[in-house]
């Protein structure tokens, strides 16, 4: 449960920016004080978190809770008590709900309905009306009512002229536009991605082109209109090239990559492995190799989940027919050690800026410190724990996971958020 406090007492904290062992004192959401406190004179809540590690709250870019229109897969507060499992303070709800998020009414329902939540859940408005990439949506006043970016994700935004004024808008209002890269006359009937396995299993393949040839654009349309793009979920290596050089020129582009783009190659769809569909489609060890080396070398800003969540009968059915998407909050940390940490491709540190700190600065969002004054939203870490992920345990309403039973390094073991703290 979620326990609201007046005073926090957090002992014993391991800072993960400097490796300092600190106590320090919430004040309802601030940080009131930072220093060695007698806890026999303390009146208030007390955490001994016996030298674990202290972040800047875990912040996901890119999440589907599904409300309002499906909430049997997810819904704002089973979406929030998954987060915060997962160690996430802040999520960014994507706009392909029924109906899609694209007024103020639905930015301003989903805001409503979540500020009692420990975690903060900002809504992402559509770039086009229904998301049918015909009409551009009315991006002034979503962004008033709270919304923190734009996309059309779950489909491509195909018409070139809407994503150019969406970029010139993003630049009046200082929110990112992200893109779903598909090229859909590229992918129509598509089950996974195109390859040996697909050729092996008789399905159809999704080309690695049809995402490279929407971020080549997206690249071009950002240097030309000097706006602020984010490309979610990239997952080839010819996107990771082309965002490379992009950076290289100076373009304000930035890019995410999932745990499970990272971890897993096609091969995993063998069997028609429903729960190894996902959009887009896990690709080749090559890919993968890319992606790392991209976490490696900056060239990908962000971890997100692209936490997806479907019913049993979505995916308990043929593998063409099957909802693509895989819940993620969960088991994001426990992937990012067992696959980043453990092999050296990032410290700690390193990888956990990617999931709190680098999404925080694409959205202009506060950075929170552990210092006097700061807002107090923080995940504390066990990041030596070995576990393994029990999908039967989840709190997401649904459970769409390749990972069950898979060995993980890493484990959130609370929040502090908005006044609340949780304890797993």
């Amino acid at each position: 449960m979620n326990k609201k406090f007046d005073y926090l007492l957090v002992k014993n904290a391991k800072i993960l920016e400097t490796d300092e062992i600190l106590d320090f004192v919430v004040k309802n959401d601030t940080i009131d004080f930072v220093g060695k406190i007698d806890t026999s004179n303390f009146n208030g809540e007390v955490w001994d978190v016996q030298q674990k590690t202290v972040a800047c709250g875990l912040t996901d870019i890119h999440v589907h809770f599904r409300e309002p229109g499906q909430e049997h897969k997810e819904t704002l507060h089973s979406g929030s008590e998954t987060a915060k499992i997962g160690g996430f303070t802040s999520v960014c709800c994507m706009p392909n709900t029924k109906p899609a998020i694209d007024n103020e009414q639905i930015v301003s329902f989903i805001k409503q309905k979540s500020q009692n939540e420990i975690t903060n859940i900002y809504p992402i408005g559509t770039i086009s009306k229904e998301r049918k990439g015909v009409e551009l949506s009315l991006i002034a006043e979503m962004v008033e009512a709270g919304a923190v970016a734009i996309s059309d994700d779950g489909s491509c935004t195909m018409n070139s002229e809407l994503v150019r004024y969406a970029l010139e808008y993003s630049k009046m209002y200082g929110i990112p536009v992200i893109t779903h890269a598909e090229d859909h006359g590229l992918t129509r009937g598509a089950a996974m991605n195109e390859g040996l396995v697909a050729t092996k299993l008789g399905l159809k393949g999704w080309p690695s082109v049809a995402e490279d040839i929407i971020v080549a654009r997206e690249i071009l349309l950002s240097e030309f209109t000097g706006g602020k793009m984010h490309i979610a979920h990239t997952s080839t290596k010819g996107s990771i090239e082309l965002l490379r050089r992009a950076k290289e020129k100076g373009i304000n582009i930035t890019c995410e990559v999932t745990p499970h783009h990272f971890t897993l190659t096609d091969e995993a769809v063998t069997g028609y492995n429903t729960n190894a569909k996902m959009c887009p489609p896990l690709r080749e060890q090559a890919d993968v190799e890319a992606l790392i080396e991209g976490l490696r070398d900056g060239t990908v800003d962000v971890i997100a989940t692209d936490h997806a969540p479907h019913h049993v009968d979505d995916k308990d059915t043929d593998f063409p027919s099957a909802a693509m998407g895989i819940t993620g909050l969960e088991t994001a940390i426990g992937l990012i050690g067992k696959v980043l940490v453990a092999n050296k491709i990032l410290t700690w540190k390193q990888a956990i800026e990617k999931i709190s700190k680098n999404p925080r600065k694409i959205l202009n969002f506060e950075i929170p410190q552990i210092k006097k004054g700061s807002k107090a939203e923080f995940t504390v870490l066990d990041l030596e724990k070995i576990w393994t992920y029990n999908l039967n345990e989840t709190r997401s309403k649904s459970k769409n996971s390749p990972f069950d039973a898979w060995e993980l390094q890493g484990k959130a073991i609370g929040v502090v958020n908005k006044g609340m703290i949780f304890k797993s």
